[in-house]
């Protein structure tokens, strides 16, 4: 992975406008060189010129200083280097500055526009400085070596910095380029970890509320029944001895199933951290929340299903019985024709009037219980209403805790199937659970 563009930008170190001091140092040196030689040119010049050769040294050391700029303002040191050629000198000036010129950020037309100007320059003087040496020895070489020489010249002095500048800028830019698109798609890698991550956080708290809802409805069930039955013991353990074994065998029963239930799935909690020091990896949450599943699936007590088997609307007749046995006076009624659904449909069905007549115990024990369930052509409904509770009941001192997520799990579960579910209490004072759910 590579480090983000923030960190590739070069940290400024180098005085004024230069981002590195080895760049300030190569300036300083480059300029000071140019100096020397646009002085050492000056000498002659001043002399062809008439004027002072100290005046034409110290033209030459003003000239050839520019070059210290040129990072800065390229263009300056190429107009300098051009309005110096006719004085035969900033040889060093012209080439540096077209170079420093091509390889910066400037729109082509702007390098172009001074690379002519500068060739253009180097023609002339060129052509007019041969031609007069030519002249002056009385050299015989034919018309055709003058212009060659001249184009020859100005081109050496200026196509190949231009041409090595435009190759390093474009180079920079390239890397410029892909340094930035490398970063882009690590930002883009990072986003997508980010949200991966997220996306299995979600799914983790997904998983943990589908076991915490499996094992609600596992164990809120039996436990509550359990206690109902204890209560209805303690009532009737000295009027009636006979129902009192009754009651106690059933709660001995419904606990031993409970716990059987219960051993499985912490069983696999178990397992799967001693698979982890073992293999170093924990068993997924999906593996837990399938066991609860399974294990939910026997709630309605028979135990020659198989383990993948899970609760059907068939077994509504069951559940129904051992609320009775319990105490609870309940009638169930069923309208329409039956038939097989998906089995997350049934068992969401089944799931709905089991939480339903749980919550009857815990709240309103002794109230007269109605179920209905009515198939549709397609979709299937349930609704479960209870009456008022008696003031005066048996089953009351059970005092049932309630968690509160019995209604919330039951929505969850209709409304992961697209229905519809529907609580609240009756205008008689009694509760009333509705649900409805897409056969499909």
């Amino acid at each position: 992975m590579t480090t983000t563009g923030e960190d590739h930008v070069p940290a400024r170190g180098g005085p004024w406008w230069w981002d590195r001091r080895r760049g300030a140092v190569l300036d300083v040196g480059l300029a000071a060189v140019s100096a020397l030689e646009c002085a050492a040119e000056g000498v002659p010049f001043a002399g062809d010129a008439g004027i002072p050769w100290a005046a034409g040294a110290v033209f030459g050391l003003l000239a050839g200083s520019v070059l210290v700029v040129r990072r800065k303002w390229p263009i300056a040191v190429v107009l300098v280097a051009i309005a110096v050629t006719p004085a035969q000198m900033g040889f060093l000036m012209g080439v540096v500055g077209l170079y420093t010129l091509a390889a910066s950020e400037l729109p082509r037309r702007i390098i172009g526009s001074l690379a002519g100007m500068s060739l253009l320059g180097t023609l002339i003087v060129t052509f007019v400085r041969m031609r007069q040496d030519m002249a002056a020895e009385d050299l015989d070489v034919g018309d055709w070596f003058i212009p060659f020489a001249s184009i020859a010249t100005s081109l050496g002095m200026t196509a190949p910095p231009v041409l090595l500048g435009l190759y390093v800028g474009a180079r920079r830019r390239l890397m410029e380029s892909l340094r930035e698109r490398a970063d882009s798609l690590e930002r883009e890698l990072q986003l997508l970890a980010e949200r991966a991550e997220e996306r299995a956080e979600w799914a983790r708290g997904e998983e943990r509320t589908r076991i915490a809802r499996e094992m609600h409805d596992v164990v809120a069930h039996r436990v509550s029944l359990m206690v109902v039955h204890a209560a209805a013991l303690q009532a009737v353990a000295r009027k009636d001895p006979e129902k009192a074994v009754k009651n106690a065998a059933l709660v001995g029963d419904m606990g031993r199933q409970a716990l059987t239930e219960l051993r499985e799935m912490l069983g696999v909690l178990r397992s799967g951290a001693d698979g982890g020091r073992a293999e170093r990896a924990a068993v997924p949450l999906a593996a837990v929340g399938v066991a609860a599943a399974a294990a939910a699936s026997r709630a309605a007590g028979d135990g020659g299903r198989g383990v993948a088997d899970g609760p059907c609307l068939s077994e509504l007749d069951e559940l129904i019985g051992q609320s009775a046995a319990a105490g609870m006076v309940v009638a169930l009624s069923v309208e329409g024709e039956e038939r097989s659904y998906a089995p997350e449909v049934e068992q969401t069905a089944f799931r709905v009037v089991q939480e339903a007549l749980t919550n009857v115990h815990k709240h309103a024990a002794g109230a007269k219980t109605y179920v209905r369930l009515a198939h549709r052509a397609s979709e299937i409904a349930m609704q479960v209403e209870n009456e008022p509770p008696p003031e005066v009941s048996s089953a009351s001192s059970a005092r049932l805790p309630s968690g509160g997520n019995g209604l919330v799990g039951m929505k969850e579960r209709v409304s992961a199937l697209g229905g519809v579910f529907v609580s609240g209490p009756t205008d008689a004072g009694g509760f009333r659970v509705s649900a409805v759910i897409p056969a499909a």
